[in-house]
């Protein structure tokens, strides 16, 4: 039989729990408010606030009490948020509440009210003088996997437009039948989900309106017959996610097109082409470059971690292993393929493929030129993938150091939105489709030797969204709409 005290207790903790979603509500319309009128998104330890659920924020907050080792509550972020809402004027910003939260656990018995703690806090971006910078065109040449993802990405990160506006999708064809296929394809995915949000064929005027944003939708078979200023689009960054050409003469093309400034490509560059991982090697680049490449999903993953590494504890040699999920370049059932073992069914088997992201790490972290071999296994799973890495290490160390090193990478520093930090011991490859971050460091796998000199380590990787996501963030350094960031 229910006791009267036994009753009482689920009561109360059902009544904390109500309290903590009304207060995460009031959060989510403070969000809203900051992210749309004065272009200030709030985040929460890295992990994005706005378009969330109440339940999500709140274990967004539970995250960062396991994970993070910050106790903090809803309600301080809410009154935080508050704050900041309430100041007379802040500049375009990305501001992480989490650490700001934390740091106001410590200061909030000196007495400081939070308005004034917040106004400490945030003076540089209150009293920031320089001048604001030009939103940027955005063409997508391409929309497969990639491409669509970054459609997502491009509109629900656009907030009041200040940064970067996707104004037309490129494909073979923009025939009402092609408008309406790609429309749904944008819609809904078999792997992410649907969109959240509204997609509208516009016939008439060739072109999607998503989320009121209105996309052209272009005919070319060729990167350079495209005249985008007759769209209105000038001076704009092209992403091509068709992987066709990777060398500068293929890719140069695309600037003879009127409206073009600079082009990215969402596969491993060729020759001198700057293969750039975003938060390792970006700002390396000539000022005068206009092609880039974003190289490639598995050289994102590996590279933040190979970087960590390689800085605290040194690496001599090494393998990288990657299983990776199957891809659109692979037969479904068997079928001639240039490449070998290719051709067998990508749904049927585990195909053992070649890696060339042992030697895209030397050209993104030179110094391990020749340290490390490569080679990959595919696998009858549709999206996320698990890249090994076999290191010899310089110094003597032990498992709980490595992930110590690892957790503090992921939490400070320039790798803090490409790492982040697991500590599962129930995780699998599903738990991370749509994961933000370029690298999940598997903190429970890691292996070390037991003469502490060689250590396994399992990152695994959202090989299409997560790497979506580093393109993204690659292509706001390159159109110069990155705004001040609060970490």
């Amino acid at each position: 039989m229910e006791t009267l005290q036994t009753k009482s207790d689920y009561e109360l903790k059902l009544v904390d729990w109500i309290n903590d979603e009304k207060a995460a509500i009031k959060l989510i319309n403070v969000t809203g408010h900051l992210w749309f009128d004065k272009s200030v998104e709030l985040i929460l330890f890295r992990n994005q606030l706005v378009d969330r659920s109440a339940s999500e924020i709140l274990n967004l907050h539970q995250y960062a009490n396991t994970v993070v080792k910050k106790p903090i509550h809803v309600k301080d972020t809410l009154a935080l948020a508050e704050a900041i809402d309430a100041l007379p004027k802040i500049s375009a910003a990305r501001i992480d509440i989490g650490r700001l939260a934390s740091e106001w656990m410590q200061e909030k018995p000196s007495g400081i009210n939070v308005q004034d703690f917040v106004k400490k806090q945030l003076k540089d971006f209150i009293e920031h003088k320089g001048a604001d910078f030009v939103p940027k065109d955005v063409v997508l040449f391409g929309f497969g996997r990639i491409g669509r993802l970054a459609a997502r990405e491009l509109i629900a990160q656009a907030g009041k437009g200040e940064q970067l506006r996707l104004r037309a999708i490129v494909t073979r064809s923009n025939s009402n039948e092609d408008i309406t296929k790609r429309a749904d394809l944008l819609r809904t995915d078999s792997v992410h989900g649907p969109f959240p949000g509204t997609v509208i064929e516009d016939f008439e005027n060739k072109a999607l309106i998503v989320n009121g944003h209105k996309v052209e939708m272009i005919a070319a078979s060729k990167p350079d017959e495209v005249d985008y200023t007759q769209y209105g689009i000038n001076n704009a960054l092209l992403i091509d996610n068709t992987g066709i050409a990777r060398d500068r003469e293929g890719l140069a093309k695309h600037l003879k097109s009127k409206g073009v400034s600079k082009i990215l490509l969402t596969a491993p560059g060729k020759g001198d082409i700057p293969n750039i991982v975003h938060g390792v090697n970006n700002g390396t680049w000539n000022s005068d470059e206009s092609i880039f490449s974003a190289a490639s999903c598995t050289t994102n993953a590996i590279v933040p971690v190979l970087k960590v590494i390689s800085d605290t504890l040194g690496i001599e040699r090494g393998h990288i292993e990657t299983i990776h999920s199957y891809t659109n370049d692979q037969n479904l059932l068997d079928n001639y393929h240039v490449k070998y073992r290719r051709g067998r069914s990508a749904a049927l088997n585990m195909v053992i493929t070649e890696t060339g992201a042992d030697k895209a790490v030397a050209k993104v972290l030179p110094h391990l030129a020749g340290k490390l071999t490569g080679n990959a296994v595919r696998v009858p799973t549709p999206d996320v993938s698990l890249a090994i890495l076999n290191l010899n290490i310089s110094k003597n160390t032990s498992k709980d150091e490595v992930n110590e090193i690892m957790r503090n990478a992921a939490l400070n520093g320039s790798l803090v939105e490409q790492i982040q930090y697991s500590i599962s011991n129930e995780l699998v490859s599903t738990d991370l489709v749509g994961n933000s971050c370029a690298s999940i460091f598997d903190s429970p796998a890691t292996i070390v030797s037991k003469d502490g000199k060689s250590l396994v380590l399992y990152v695994w990787y959202d090989n299409e969204y997560g790497y979506t996501r580093q393109v993204i963030r690659l292509s706001k350094e390159l159109a110069g709409v990155i705004r001040m960031r609060y970490y």
